[in-house]
């Protein structure tokens, strides 16, 4: 009953709100009291009783009355987080405000004339205006902030109380002896409390409400510095170093399984998964960067990392990220934690949590699966990007195959998905930034053993074999949209391809299809840019023989096996009549992706071709989000507009790895290294002449669908000049010599021994040797991830629509006026 009365007086006193026509004065305090005093709601029962319409009735027709509102339930949480909410009634008013806050910041953010509100200068919450110090007048939002802040350190309401502590010294008790769990920078384990992790649960979604004014500008508004965040991770506020460490460590010391019991998960609410996630989502919002700072600090970023590779503790990147970075103190504590066993436990909590969703037991649905696997891939690529260290780290440790395999089992769970087409995008990056460096290739050559769930060919090999297959699948039997990651993919196997020591047959297979497929003639004349694709594989080839020859016989095998394509790619008509000739065998599909993958469906290809293209439908009655920019004609919506407007060559930046391995890096002209606006940004210029990456002054456009590029490509046609500019450097002269060389030899012993066999030849291939009888050694191009502004944008929008979809219990933001991207119901 009591429950009900309750209810119904919020109701009287919501409908007394939008009803008065007359502005109440902040004076009135038993009208405001109605609101939180003696109130004892859910988070879902306040959502309910105060509908979107209502709110937006007030905020047009009664804006003093809503501003009143915010004000006295901000001034409420200032008091009680001062007192250190010493009784029930005081604890129970705090919760009953956050969660009134909670629900209508958001429609104070979605218009723009509301905007600026929490950041007006009003009288200082909890003092009087005739105290006349410098603090008696500071925005509401900072006052807020403070509280929250405050709050989530209060002992007996959200931390354990260590002594009975008064409330005349709650604002001097020293916040980092309450972390909340034990783990970077804090070796106590506090005990388990369900009431304190729920309400530190409220005022998580309060804080993630408030930093989320992000959501409601165009991507156009969003270079500058979000103020929340800004203040929030600052050093104005006395608890950021423990709110930091609290947030890390309840992620990473999170474990779904607990004692293992089967289906306790459907036994007991898992309080501490709930929190884990909000506390995952509240930390990668606040280690968000400016954008623009992204685009000015890239030179020096790209400095560090590619010094580090040679040797990391002989370089400050902390020190160098604490000067470039601004005053984000959660960026400058992630940049400089360095202690390996910080380390072990940050890559063994994430690679545990992302590992999860791939468990398989006896039982079915008995162990709990979590969700927030997207988040845990934006973690890991904030902590790789902001902390060379750690990168390093990873690198070195054989953890990061626990990374490797779970991202590729996403990629291939959501290949032929277009509703989460974000999702591999944000594991393709991970992949390119990792495959920049040499251990990472030196790795995968780890014999692959923990079989996973994936529907993908059989094979017995290595962690490199499994990500060449779930390339092949992705580019293969992937949705259309994948195509702009074509080169990305291909960048990362190129990367890795001169440390690679023994590829599979199914891998080697994969490989030489994909080149059937990039290098038929009416794929190469029907764009200006297919054309690259080809130039990565061939590399790809001429990396595998010039550096690991010995133990690639199954590739090698395959070359012999298809031996035809290269002898066409060096025959390729270059005259007009061949051009338009094979420009006629183009399916009359509206997709090139599917139309190509179609035509390969010979006998040739049964050993490595995937099936016919498919998407997986997506349920109905969901949401999906995407960005603002998504064509209204896509019947499912995602995340890719923004890496539309960003090729390879500006993703990456190329440098040669030197016979003692050291790093080097290409002399580039001024107009490359130019940084001052987002069309200047550093484009990738390779420096080997049998590359093909040199010819990129006109024909190296984007390939990634930008308005710009369509444009000019539908009024483009290729010429015989065009062909030749790059068919006379193909690097083929590698892969000519080894057909020189081994195919007599080859054809020889099948006919002295009429072999049947292909074992036979392989033994042979095994034993032989091309030393001497190959071309020089070309040097070893690595390309490099390069941070930029369409990344850093790509990132912060991807992170929001994850936030958006993630929380819908309560609903915070479903049905208000979102620009950062569109809500489209499919």
């Amino acid at each position: 009953m009591g429950n009900s009365d309750s209810k119904l007086h919020f109701r009287k006193a919501v409908i007394q709100l939008t009803t008065k026509t007359q502005p109440v004065e902040a004076s009135e305090d038993v009208f405001w009291d109605q609101f939180w005093t003696d109130v004892n709601l859910t988070a879902q029962d306040i959502f309910a009783l105060v509908p979107a319409a209502e709110i937006r009735a007030v905020r047009e027709e009664s804006p003093s009355n809503l501003a009143t509102l915010c004000y006295k339930a901000v001034e409420r949480l200032v008091l009680n987080a001062d007192s250190g909410c010493v009784c029930e009634r005081e604890r129970q008013a705090v919760l009953s405000c956050t969660r009134l806050l909670t629900r209508i910041l958001p429609y104070i953010f979605e218009d723009p004339d509301w905007r600026g509100f929490f950041w007006s200068t009003v009288p200082k919450v909890g003092k009087s205006v005739d105290e006349g110090d410098d603090e008696s007048m500071r925005p509401l939002a900072e006052s807020l902030l403070t509280a929250i802040s405050d709050l989530l350190f209060c002992p007996d309401f959200t931390v354990e109380s260590h002594s009975k502590t008064s409330s005349d010294d709650i604002q001097s008790i020293d916040s980092c002896e309450f972390i909340w769990e034990a783990g970077v920078g804090f070796a106590q384990t506090p005990p388990l409390n369900h009431t304190h992790d729920s309400n530190r649960t409220e005022l998580l979604k309060l804080l993630l409400t408030c930093f989320s004014e992000e959501m409601y500008q165009s991507p156009s508004e969003t270079h500058t510095l979000n103020p929340w965040v800004s203040f929030f991770c600052s050093g104005e506020n006395r608890h950021v170093l423990p709110l930091f460490t609290s947030l890390l460590n309840v992620v990473c010391a999170y474990d779904p399984i607990g004692y293992g019991i089967p289906y306790n998960h459907l036994m007991f609410s898992d309080q501490r998964g709930v929190i884990a996630e909000l506390a995952l989502q509240t930390l990668i919002v606040s280690l968000e960067q400016e954008l623009i700072d992204n685009s000015n600090t890239s030179p020096n970023l790209n400095t560090n990392t590619d010094t580090c590779s040679a040797d990391y503790n002989k370089n400050t990147t902390a020190e160098g990220c604490q000067a470039t970075r601004g005053e984000n103190l959660f960026v400058n504590y992630l940049s400089r934690i360095h202690r390996e066993e910080d380390f072990h436990f940050i890559l063994r909590g994430i690679g545990r949590l992302l590992n999860n969703p791939l468990l398989q037991t006896y039982l079915p649905h008995s162990c709990k699966k979590i969700q927030f696997h997207q988040e845990l891939l934006v973690l890991f690529w904030k902590l790789c990007d902001l902390n060379k260290k750690f990168l390093f780290y990873v690198l070195k440790s054989s953890y990061v195959l626990d990374i490797l395999v779970p991202i590729l089992f996403y990629l291939n769970d959501t290949h032929a998905n277009q509703s989460r087409v974000g999702l591999v995008h944000i594991g393709v990056f991970i992949l390119l930034l990792l495959s920049g460096e040499r251990n990472f290739g030196v790795r995968l050559n780890k014999p692959y053993s923990v079989r996973v769930p994936m529907d993908i060919s059989v094979f017995a090999g290595t962690h490199a074999d499994l990500l060449i297959v779930v390339f092949h699948k992705i580019i293969t039997s992937g949705h259309q949209r994948l195509q702009p990651l074509y080169d990305c993919l291909l960048t990362i196997i190129v990367n890795i391809s001169p440390y690679l020591k023994s590829l599979s047959m199914v891998a080697a297979n994969k490989l030489l299809h994909l080149l059937e497929v990039f290098s038929s003639p009416w794929f190469l004349f029907c764009s200006p840019v297919n054309h690259h694709l080809v130039f990565f594989l061939l590399e790809v080839f001429n990396n595998v023989i010039q550096y690991q020859f010995d133990g690639n016989f199954n590739l090698v095998y395959s070359i012999i096996r298809k031996r035809n394509l290269f002898h066409q790619l060096a025959n390729l008509p270059t005259d007009v009549n061949s051009i338009q000739k094979a420009l006629q065998k183009k399916s009359r599909s509206n997709s090139t992706h599917n139309a190509i993958f179609m035509e390969t469906n010979n006998p040739c290809n049964t050993a490595c071709s995937e099936g016919p293209y498919k998407t997986t439908p997506v349920q109905t009655g969901t949401l999906n989000a995407s960005l603002k920019a998504m064509p209204r004609t896509q019947p499912t919506s995602s995340y890719t507009v923004a890496l539309f407007h960003l090729s390879i060559d500006k993703l990456t930046e190329t440098s040669q790895v030197s016979e003692d391995g050291t790093t080097l890096f290409p002399q580039q002209s001024d107009s490359t290294n130019s940084q001052s606006d987002h069309s200047s940004e550093t484009q990738v210029r390779d420096t080997d002449p049998t590359s093909g990456q040199d010819d990129q002054k006109s024909e190296k456009e984007d390939c990634d669908g930008s308005p710009k590029h369509v444009s000019s490509s539908l009024d483009w046609a290729p010429t015989p000049d065009w062909v030749l500019s790059w068919k006379s450097k193909l690097p083929l002269q590698t892969i000519m010599r080894l057909l020189q060389v081994l195919v007599p030899q080859v054809e020889k012993i099948c006919i002295d021994k009429g072999l049947t066999d292909e074992s036979e030849i392989l033994k042979f291939l095994q034993h032989g040797t091309l030393v001497g009888l190959l071309p020089v050694p070309h040097p070893i191009l690595i390309r490099k991830y390069q941070a930029n502004e369409g990344t850093a944008l790509w990132f912060r929008t991807y992170m929001w629509g994850i936030i958006y979809l993630r929380n819908v219990d309560p609903p915070v933001w479903y049905d208000t006026d979102v620009k950062l991207f569109e809500i489209q119901r499919i």
